[in-house]
């Protein structure tokens, strides 16, 4: 049994932020059947303050053995089954910073409380029938989501709208599996199966599995965000364009070329989605180690980048440079920027258009002006909706672990086809529709093994 497994006796863990010198509020949740003794040593209330369930009192915490106190705060009481862990669950809700947090964390694991293991009051939520493992899993996005459409994805997930579709499913697998197994204990008293009518039912799970999957590159996006690098020669105006961007003073932006040395990073929200920004240097051939440094950085960033702007100089033109850093990243998703498009007049601009007639994505901007940028970023939210893959109103998205488990139900689900079309007996039916049953229910919990739980409950935070 691994020691994320070993959930018995009472936890503690401090289950917000500690910042020194931040933070107004440092919470200390404790969980288990010692967490109300605890909270008696330790919590001294004045006055006739009643403990009662879903009560916040004020009070001081003090030390034990020497009474010395250790912080002024408040206690919330929540006994169960009315709590996250559907246990006695107590908050400390202390001074933030580090001190008082710590000190109070300590006194809660010298009076019969251990600390908690990363995602463990999520894991008991879990066992205690609290949550299902997807909605466990939303609190995780929940917790790291980076837009505001993370959020309300992950919420989705938290509210059950990811659970409902995937039980629906498994009992719609369990009475197929229900009526074959009928005909093998009790053939003779029974009709025949309709072959075609269940090889139906299952074609029918099946498309809901493949609308389900197709949701996972949604997810995927909203929960990483998308990669998007700008490259071109120096001074072209990559620098102008991510402050203009951004709104902010990212990156140095100087008339000589060359000012960017390393890779500027900004986090954006374009449509919903989180989008890295990365400012790299002016590619070029040039002698000046530290500056070739930079150039190679820029290559490398635009070859692991999942979208590469291609910012050209208006007013000089397309020029050999530009040919040269087009062949080298002309292989990714791209969309061609045309900045200091105020530099150039009318007759110039139709010049540059003939130019460039073979790029279809490109735009115009003037980063110093802070124009074309809301083109930029219709121009990046339509070649994430030409790789299928939406950028807004979603409120159901896949993770990575759930797709895989639809995945390999829907195989089983196909192979459960081939054996009804190759007249096997019906016992062959059932082990891959059994298989099926089985990678559904690991998406909810409903079958699940401690690996797949140990995978899942080290990724959230100590406190969580």
């Amino acid at each position: 049994m691994s020691e994320l497994f070993a959930t018995t006796g009472t936890i503690a863990a401090i289950a917000t932020a500690v910042v020194p010198q931040q933070g107004s509020v440092g919470i200390v949740r404790v969980s288990g059947a010692r967490a109300m003794s605890i909270a008696e040593t330790l919590f001294h209330t004045p006055g006739r303050q009643v403990w009662q369930t879903h009560r916040i009192l004020y009070g001081y915490i003090r030390h034990p053995q020497t009474q010395e106190l250790v912080d002024e705060a408040l206690l919330l009481i929540m006994k169960a089954p009315r709590s996250y862990t559907r246990e006695d669950v107590v908050e400390f809700h202390c001074h933030g910073g580090i001190m008082a947090v710590q000190q109070v964390l300590q006194l809660c694991l010298e009076n019969g409380a251990r600390l908690a293991q990363p995602g463990e009051f999520t894991l008991r939520a879990f066992l205690n029938g609290r949550l299902d493992l997807t909605q466990a899993e939303g609190i995780a996005d929940l917790v790291g989501a980076k837009s505001p459409q993370a959020a309300q994805t992950a919420l989705a997930g938290l509210q059950g709208k990811l659970a409902h579709p995937i039980r629906q499913l498994r009992a719609n697998c369990l009475d197929i599996l229900a009526e074959i197994e009928a005909r093998i204990d009790f053939e003779e008293d029974l009709p025949p199966l309709d072959d075609k009518g269940i090889i139906s039912e299952i074609e029918k799970i099946a498309v809901e599995i493949s609308r389900l999957l197709a949701t996972k590159d949604k997810g995927e996006l909203l929960r990483t965000g998308l990669k998007v690098a700008i490259v071109g020669r120096p001074n072209v105006g990559k620098s102008s364009l991510l402050n203009a961007w951004s709104r902010s003073d990212r990156a140095i932006v100087t008339d000589l070329p060359g000012t960017t040395r390393d890779v500027v990073e900004s986090q954006l929200v374009v449509g919903g989605i989180p989008v890295q920004v990365l400012d790299t240097a002016g590619i070029r051939e040039t002698t000046d180690q530290v500056e070739k440094i930079g150039v190679e950085r820029s290559r490398r960033a635009a070859n692991a980048a999942d979208l590469v702007l291609l910012t050209i100089d208006a007013s000089a033109g397309w020029t050999q440079g530009d040919e040269e850093i087009y062949e080298q990243v002309q292989h990714r998703p791209l969309i061609l920027v045309i900045n200091k498009i105020d530099l150039v007049e009318e007759n110039q601009r139709q010049n540059l258009q003939s130019q460039i007639s073979n790029l279809k994505s490109k735009i115009f901007t003037s980063a110093a002006q802070n124009q074309g940028i809301d083109t930029l970023e219709t121009a990046i939210l339509e070649i994430v909706k030409a790789g299928k893959v939406q950028a807004a109103d979603m409120d159901l998205a896949i993770n990575q672990r759930q797709a895989a488990a639809l995945t390999q139900a829907k195989i089983s689900l196909e192979q459960v086809r081939g054996t009804i079309e190759q007249q096997l007996p019906l016992d062959f039916w059932t082990i891959d529709l059994r298989g099926a049953i089985q990678a559904l229910g690991e998406i909810t919990g409903e079958e699940v093994t401690e690996s797949v739980l140990d995978r899942i409950f080290s990724r959230f935070c100590i406190g969580k």
